[in-house]
């Protein structure tokens, strides 16, 4: 996701918060550089403060929807009266929250928007015997309990999103990590790690050699 936030604290704070929630976070400083990360990369939900130094992202947002952008955003913001909220909603914010906040309650709304992102995602995803609840962050396989760490689970998200389909080291580092953050062998790690944790039926993450990963079917792993 991107962070469009110009105040230096929080330009800390609100990745730190979201990267808690195993959230991969990019930080633009103005409505410009938010524009070049956007051109250069997809995101689930972007997060605009309004008073930017570049202007009131308001009418970014505005013009952005105009042009067919349907990525989710959230305003980040003081300014807090009606005409303001609606202001933003009128906009095209999915979201609106006004400053000072609390880190949980921005963590929430944001993972609905993740989740929801240009077309509503089902808070349960299913793959063979595998099940997902993408809201309270737990997984099961054919009915019992997995406990996945923060990566694990948000690999086995990403590679349920797109069931049979190649899915690189690379993609799965931009999404489930910070872009440029660790090595293919920490995903190759985490992998391992996911492939033991869902022990009790067959092996469902495939390694394409050289590439990266993709979900098959039992019938498949069998």
């Amino acid at each position: 996701m991107l962070v469009v936030e110009d105040d230096a604290e929080l330009q800390v704070a609100v990745p730190a918060a979201l990267r808690s929630a195993n959230l991969a976070v990019d930080l633009a400083g103005d409505m410009a550089s938010a524009d070049e990360a956007l051109y250069v990369n997809s995101y689930d939900c972007v997060v605009f403060d309004r008073m930017l130094p570049d202007g009131d992202s308001i009418e970014h947002v505005r013009r952005l929807r105009q042009r067919g952008f349907a990525v989710p955003v959230l305003f980040l913001t003081a300014r807090a009266t009606l005409s303001d909220r609606l202001d933003g909603f009128e906009s095209g914010a999915d979201d609106y929250l006004v400053k000072p906040f609390a880190v949980e309650e921005l963590i929430v709304r944001v993972l609905s928007l993740v989740r929801r992102g240009p077309t509503i995602r089902p808070p349960i995803v299913r793959y063979a015997d595998v099940e997902l609840d993408t809201a309270r962050r737990t997984a099961h396989r054919a009915g019992v309990l997995l406990t996945l760490r923060g990566k694990e689970f948000s690999v086995l998200e990403y590679l349920m999103a797109r069931p049979e389909q190649l899915v690189t080291r690379s993609e799965l580092i931009e999404h489930c990590w910070d872009g440029d953050g660790p090595m293919s062998n920490v995903v190759d790690v985490t992998i391992t790690r996911l492939r033991s944790r869902l022990r009790g039926g067959p092996d469902l993450i495939q390694a394409v050699r050289g590439q990266g990963y993709r979900l098959i079917s039992p019938a498949s792993a069998g």
